[in-house]
């Protein structure tokens, strides 16, 4: 699994796997699913990041787990 954040697009990608992405969805206004063959998420993009929240600090990002 891989985050990247591209601050001069605003936007940041999560990508689940190394799957071929075949095909893509805005389910949300700029929110991006990517799909492989098999129809499963692959990727997730989300553009205008600092219009989605005031307290966004692109270079704090924390990992968590449970």
């Amino acid at each position: 699994m891989k985050l990247s954040v591209d601050q001069n697009a605003d936007a940041l990608y999560l990508k689940i796997d190394d799957s071929r992405i075949a095909g893509s969805e805005e389910v949300s206004p700029g929110v991006v699913l990517d799909y492989n063959e098999a129809d499963e998420v692959v990727g997730v993009e989300m553009h205008h990041l600092s219009k989605r929240s005031s307290e966004i600090d692109l270079t704090d990002l924390q990992f968590e787990s449970n």
